[in-house]
């Protein structure tokens, strides 16, 4: 006898509206879809399981009176807009969820070892200028200005590196929990911070574009210095709606180009968008960006924002495409962040941590890969002559 679960037609539709799919790619995979959710035919406890696994919902989900209600997982945060997301995607919820998880483990591990707490969550101050708060983000970073010499790609390992080097857990990943088909959509949200004094941890959306990546690093940095968490919600229309938004921005814009060059493109005597044309050419950032930094002076480019940021959406996916070569293991590194991984490695081997502890943090679910990645990092005792692959630019800045 075929066991059916009398699941309500209202759950299943919560969990496709949840999952963005749309009734006909469901079709394709459960045939009797259509049925299922207009009331016609229950599912078997077997088609739930894997309907539930294909919408990434909790089979327990199902066996509720009505459709729960989902809050942010981030709450007391600072976004763009000042809203918190009506329906954020499975992906972005359990994006979020493990790195909570990711700096609640790293928390614990640098507290072991007695660490100091990083000096610069909440060293700068709301009414601080821009440009000084900016100047102390690169003396930490033991930088000085920026070069114009280094190509994109570049610079943003760059900062992400120098991140690492001063105790900052930077992740990127454009999919989810390494499922490389649970893809993270820049128009919901392009990165987030979440300042912590011993494990200050910024998330940056892999599948945007590298100009945005670049910019959504310097601005979530800012969250930082100024101790306030963030996240990058991805909707240009309600662009720097907040204080604390607007504040980041310009502290972003000092990071990626000096004040000084600005002044002296605008001293070329060029209308305002030939020096749009050339900040953005000449310090390789988005236009939009460059538009940010006219705006800051003059506010005639303002009512062409909206229009450029439309054209950098619709180019997102041909401009991922061409920087998503690399190795797993690198791949992977990144996402994970190089100082989060290489604690999370060495911490295991030496015994602290369970393997099962850390597959689940790594994101992984084999031991080969655990000690695949291991060898890269060069922290496996198996193989003592491999190198340690991190690497650091020097020459990027003057």
């Amino acid at each position: 006898m075929t066991y059916r679960v009398d699941v309500k037609p209202e759950l299943l539709r919560w969990a496709r509206e949840r999952a963005d799919a749309d009734v006909e790619s469901l079709v394709e995979k459960f045939p009797k879809y259509r049925q299922w959710e207009s009331g016609e035919i229950r599912p078997t406890y077997r088609q739930l399981e894997d309907f539930a696994k294909a919408a990434h919902a909790g089979i327990g989900h199902f066996f509720s009176s009505e459709p729960p209600e989902e809050a942010f997982p981030l709450t007391e945060i600072n976004t763009i807009s000042g809203r918190p997301l009506r329906r954020p995607s499975p992906e972005l919820i359990d994006t979020i969820y493990l790195c909570q998880l990711r700096q609640d483990w790293y928390r614990e591990f640098v507290r072991l070892k007695d660490e100091d707490p990083s000096p610069f969550i909440g060293s700068a101050k709301m009414d601080d200028d821009a440009a000084l708060v900016a100047e102390q983000i690169l003396h930490a970073f033991d930088l000085k200005k920026r070069s114009v010499s280094l190509n994109l790609n570049g610079l943003l390992q760059v900062l992400i590196e120098r991140a690492d080097m001063i105790g900052v857990l930077v992740m990127m990943s454009g999919v989810a929990i390494n499922n490389t088909h649970r893809i993270l959509n820049p128009k919901e949200f392009r990165g987030f911070a979440l300042p912590d004094p011993l494990a200050p941890l910024i998330f940056i959306n892999g599948a945007d574009t590298k100009e945005a990546q670049l910019f959504t690093l310097a601005h979530e940095l800012a969250h930082l210095w100024l101790n306030k968490a963030g996240f990058s919600d991805g909707r240009p229309e309600v662009l720097s709606q907040q204080l604390i938004e607007d504040q980041c921005d310009k502290i972003a814009v000092e990071i990626l180009v000096p004040l000084t060059a600005r002044f002296k493109e605008f001293q070329k005597g060029r209308g305002q968008l030939k020096t749009v044309a050339d900040i953005q050419q000449l310090f390789r950032v988005t236009s939009s960006v460059a538009i940010h930094w006219v705006n800051c002076a003059d506010k005639y480019l303002q009512e062409r924002r909206m229009g450029t940021y439309g054209r950098e959406f619709r180019h997102i996916g041909d401009r991922q495409k061409k920087y998503s070569k690399g190795s797993y293991y690198s791949i992977l590194t990144s996402r994970l962040g190089g100082r989060f991984a290489s604690a999370v490695v060495t911490d295991t081997l030496e015994g602290r941590t369970l393997f099962r502890d850390a597959l689940h943090l790594l994101g992984i679910s084999k031991m080969k890969t655990f000690h695949k990645l291991a060898d890269h990092l060069g922290s496996n005792p198996r193989n003592s002559d491999v190198p340690n692959t991190r690497r650091f630019i020097c020459n990027s800045y003057e």
